[in-house]
């Protein structure tokens, strides 16, 4: 298997100005992914382990360090060093990111949402929206709520509503930041029937989960982290 991605000494600290602290997030973390794998990342909250996805998608610039990313257009390239142009190209067609909460725009319903992640890769409009449907009653969303705003959701559903934006994409790189954090048990199933389908067609993920039976029988390994370090 090729490598999709490779993670070089990053760490990663905030200064909170008006505690006059320096807080490290993340230090000398280092990994590699191949192609059509599955790593898993637990800890205690407040380990660092969000820090590290949150690198990769660049949300976060890194205090130093560097992630190579295999990627279908660009090759390898690190995304530290990728333009501001790359990584909304990026973002939009090859890594997808999955957080415990819903960012959407305002007045966006909850079927345009998924129906516009179709749309994104270029599908039409018919199949964008046959898509949806199909994504949004896998995951049980009431469908009196398609047309409705999401910010009247519960937190399930719209933890829900976003892993479906996510997934329908099936990107090549996934990141997945608590995805069944606030999830019932049938939830959790859903998303996991999804997972193990990407995974078999080929979408290689990073997730972070304090779930641990969720994750048996999913991960490929498993990095465990304590106070920013990886440690097993």
């Amino acid at each position: 298997m090729n490598t999709l991605l490779k993670i070089e000494n990053v760490s990663k600290s905030f200064t909170l100005h008006n505690l006059d602290r320096h807080i490290k997030a993340c230090q000398n973390i280092g990994m590699e992914v191949k192609e059509g794998e599955f790593i898993g990342i637990t800890g205690k909250s407040g380990s660092g382990k969000s820090s590290i996805l949150k690198t990769i998608y660049r949300s976060y610039l890194p205090g130093e360090g560097s992630i190579y990313y295999n990627s279908k257009r660009f090759g390898f390239i690190n995304l530290f060093e990728a333009t501001e142009r790359q990584m909304i190209y990026l973002r939009k067609y090859e890594i997808g990111y999955v957080s415990q909460f819903l960012n959407a725009m305002p007045r966006t319903t909850a079927r345009e949402i998924v129906e516009n992640s179709v749309l994104e890769m270029g599908r039409k409009k018919d199949e964008a929206k046959a898509m949806a449907e199909r994504m949004l009653d896998h995951f049980e969303l009431d469908r009196e709520l398609w047309d409705s705003y999401p910010v009247n959701f519960s937190g399930g559903e719209k933890l829900r509503l976003n892993i479906a934006s996510a997934m329908i994409k099936e990107p090549r790189l996934l990141l997945l930041d608590e995805p069944t954090a606030s999830l019932d048990l049938a939830s959790k199933e859903r998303v996991r029937l999804l997972i193990e389908t990407l995974k078999k067609n080929g979408t290689t993920m990073v997730g972070i989960f304090h779930d641990i039976e969720f994750m048996e029988g999913l991960c490929d390994r498993e990095y465990n982290m304590e106070k920013g370090v990886i440690v097993a």
